[in-house]
C-alpha cells in the first residue's frame, strides 16, 4: 500500500530525472494525500522526425483513479493504488494497464506499522542513496455524464522487500530510469512485455526513518515530518478523529 508520499526535489531536478521538458514553478511537497493533485510523467504523442522535443510530458492528475465506466464516482472506492499482480486483469485498471501507464515522480513514501493496542508508528521511506524515485502508475480519464471532465490516476504497487516486509505487506513499484521508456511504451509494449518490472527493488534501495505522527494529518505539510524521531519510537496514544477542515488543505491542493 502506499497512501501517502512527498514530492520535495526542485522543478529542475524533478524534469532532468524523469526526462521531460522544464517545468513550472511549484512548492516542495511533504505530505501528498490521495484524492490532492499529483505529477505524473506520460509518453508525449507521438514527434516529426528530426523533433528535438522530449518523448514525455508531464501533467496533473487526481490521486484516485476513477475507471471510465464508472456513473457515480461516490459510488466507487478510493482506487489510490492498483496491485500490480491484477492490473492486467481488474476492470478497473485493465485498460490503463495496457494504454495508460505512467510514472509518478517522488523523493519516497511514508508506511505505518501496527503496534499493540491497534498503534501505529510512522515511517519515512526514502532511497538510501538520495534523490528522486519514480513509481509506476495508471492513468485514466474520466468524463462524467454532465461532461466535466478530469484526470485521475493511481500508482501501482508490489510485495514488500525484506527491508520494508517489517513495515507493511506492500510497497509502490519502483520504475528504473533505464525502464522508463519500455514502462511508457503502451504502443509496442503490452502488459506482458512489462511484467518484468513489477517487482520490488532490492533490499538496500530504501531506507526507513522512524518519524511523529504529525504525518497522519493533511494538514500537516511542512519539512518537519520526516525529522527523525530522536528517541526509539513509543507506541501512540490514538487520539478522536476530528471533522476535517477542508480549509487546511488549500496548500496541499495547489502543486503549480
Amino acid at each position: 500500500m502506499c497512501g501517502r508520499f512527498a514530492l520535495t526535489a526542485t522543478p529542475d531536478q524533478t524534469a532532468a530525472f524523469m526526462g521531460v521538458a522544464e517545468l513550472e514553478d511549484f512548492p516542495a511537497r511533504y505530505n501528498i494525500a490521495p484524492t490532492q493533485p499529483v505529477l505524473i510523467v506520460t509518453a508525449a504523442p507521438p514527434r516529426e522526425p528530426g523533433s528535438n522535443l522530449p518523448d514525455r510530458m508531464a501533467m496533473l492528475a487526481r490521486w484516485g483513479l476513477i475507471p471510465g465506466w464508472t456513473k457515480n464516482p461516490a459510488d466507487m472506492p478510493l482506487l489510490f493504488n492498483a496491485r500490480s499482480e491484477t492490473a492486467s486483469e481488474k476492470a478497473s485498471f485493465r485498460t490503463a494497464m495496457r494504454h495508460r501507464r505512467v510514472l509518478f515522480p517522488a523523493s519516497g513514501f511514508y508506511e505505518w506499522r501496527k503496534l499493540p493496542g491497534n498503534q501505529r508508528q510512522a515511517y519515512w521511506i526514502r532511497p538510501r542513496r538520495g534523490g528522486l524515485v519514480a513509481f509506476g502508475g495508471l492513468f485514466e480519464p474520466y468524463a462524467d455524464a454532465g461532461g466535466s471532465e478530469i484526470d485521475t490516476a493511481a500508482i501501482l504497487t508490489t510485495s514488500a522487500n525484506g527491508e520494508i516486509a517489517d513495515i507493511h505487506e506492500r510497497m509502490p513499484v519502483v520504475i528504473r530510469p533505464e525502464d522508463f521508456a519500455r514502462w511508457l511504451d503502451c504502443r509496442t509494449q503490452e502488459p506482458r512485455d512489462v511484467a518484468d518490472l513489477l517487482r520490488p527493488v532490492e533490499p538496500s534501495f530504501f531506507e526507513a526513518i522512524p518519524v511523529s505522527d504529525k504525518v497522519n494529518k493533511t494538514a500537516n505539510v511542512g519539512v518537519e515530518l520526516q525529522e527523525r524521531l530522536v528517541e526509539n519510537p513509543q507506541p501512540l496514544a490514538e487520539k478522536p478523529a476530528k471533522p476535517k477542515n477542508e480549509a487546511s488543505d488549500s496548500k496541499q491542493m495547489t502543486l503549480f
